[in-house]
Formats: C-alpha cells, structure tokens, sequence
C-alpha cells in the first residue's frame, strides 16, 4: 500500500498549470495561486495554453504580464505558456516576440493542434525540433501512446539541449484522456536516469483543488527508485538552473521567496 507519508522528496513547486483564460479551466489565476499558498508550495506558475488550442487565449495575453504582481496572496508567480507543438519539425504557436516577454515556456504535443497519423519517428522529430528553440525550457507531459515517440531519444536530447523533461501527474491518473502514460514515463525516466536528464514534476492542474497535486508522480518516482537529484522540484535553485526568470530573481529579489520558503501557509512542502 502506498501511503502520503512515503512520498521521498520535497517538492516546492508547480509550474504548468491553467486558469480560465485557457477556455476549458475553472478558477482565476488569484484563486489558483492561493491554492498553492494554501498547500505550501514556494513558487506557483501558471503556463496557458497557447492560441492554437481551440478556446484558448489570444497571443496579445502573453504581452502584457508585467501587470501582475510578482507575488499573488503570499507566493511568488511565474507568468509562462504552455505551447503546441504544431508540425514535426517542432514549430510552436508563439512568436519569439512573445516568447521573450514571459517567465517560462513548456512545448507540448496535443491533439487537437498536430496531425494524429503521424509515425514514431514524426513525433520523436517534433520533440527533437522544438528542443532546438532556446526560449522553451520544459517539454510538456512526453507521455501520450497516441502521439508516440522514441523516449530514449527524447531524453537523450533533453539533456544535450539543457530542457527538462516534465512528469504530469495527471498524465497518470485513472481520468486521464492520455493513453498508455505509466509505460511510456517508465521508459523515459529509465532513459533520464541513463543520461542524467532532470525532470519537472507538475500537475497540469485546470482547477484549483489540483493545484500541487504530484501524488501520482510520486508514486512512480518511488517505484522506479528515481534520484532526487535529477528532480528540481527539490530546489529553487536546481529549477533555476533551467529558468533563467526565475534564476534572475532569486539572485534580485531574494526577498520574494523568504516568506513562501520560511512560512509555508500550508505547513507541509510535500504534495
């Protein structure tokens, strides 16, 4: 049996998650980010999709989050956009323009926004292609058997092009319209753990009861007996190895994260 008291690391943050403005979400980026204040996270970041998802906000959204504060009921934010990937050449649905004004972007592949007929080594090119863009720091739940790739490959190319690799929990729960998710992450993360890739645990959370909900990823880290090291969720600083927004202000303004770091509202940094 598997009990919450088990889970083995720390686990600090969330970083893809959705609001309203993605079109098929239910809470406001203030109610999601007390969410995340409420369960003791340290850095909350909200990651919309990208235009090309049918409903989804227009790319003017991304223009204009200076306007947000920094921090939101008590936690520091991070402003980024998930991305579609659109093509096998791994060609996304923002303009670099946009891509530059952001904290972060996570690249994913999805249904709707790609070709469905397309071949392993299509998808597998899509990854590898989108890798090559330095404004994208995450690839989005790599796990989906209708859009199959060559895992090893991917995390092989992970680690050349400095991207990490996100374990989605909600890829794994019983709900989840993504097929085959547990097999194709333990063939990632055996690959990740051959080449030393580092991997982002998030929730994919549309609502705010999700917001820090890894339990899923959790479980199979401890399964696959998965090194904390290669997780940045155990560190601020190992995910700012790879976000460079967030490295800057945590050299700038340390101060933003003493408060979420020192006094967690909700008493307990395990998700």
């Amino acid at each position: 049996l598997f009990h919450k008291e088990d889970i083995f690391m720390i686990d600090l943050l969330d970083l893809h998650t959705h609001t309203i403005a993605s079109g098929h979400a239910y809470n406001t980026l203030y109610e999601m980010a007390q969410s995340a204040a409420e369960k003791g996270l340290a850095l909350y970041g909200c990651s919309e999709h990208a235009p090309a998802m049918p409903g989804s906000c227009h790319k003017f959204y991304f223009s204009n989050f200076d306007v947000i504060p920094r921090v939101i009921r008590g936690i520091p934010v991070l402003m980024g956009t998930e991305l579609n990937i659109l093509d096998h050449t791994g060609r996304v649905d923002l303009e670099d323009h946009y891509l530059q004004k952001i904290d972060y972007a996570i690249a994913s592949l999805h249904t709707p926004c790609i070709d469905n007929h397309g071949t392993v080594s299509d998808y597998t090119n899509a990854y590898l292609g989108v890798m090559e863009n330095p404004l994208i720091h995450i690839i989005g739940h790599p796990d989906d058997s209708r859009l199959p790739a060559d895992w090893t490959a991917v995390a092989a190319a992970a680690a050349k092009h400095h991207k990490l690799l996100e374990l989605n929990s909600h890829s794994l729960a019983p709900n989840s319209s993504r097929k085959g998710a547990r097999e194709n992450y333990e063939q990632l993360l055996t690959a990740c753990m051959r080449y030393g890739t580092s991997i982002i645990i998030d929730s994919d959370a549309h609502c705010e009861n999700d917001v820090g909900n890894h339990e899923m990823a959790h479980r199979l880290l401890a399964d696959l007996h998965f090194p904390e090291e290669l997780v940045v969720n155990t560190s601020l600083s190992k995910a700012a190895a790879f976000i460079p927004s967030l490295d800057r202000l945590l050299k700038e303004q340390p101060e933003l994260f003493y408060n979420a770091l020192s006094h967690p509202q909700g008493g307990n940094n395990r998700t």
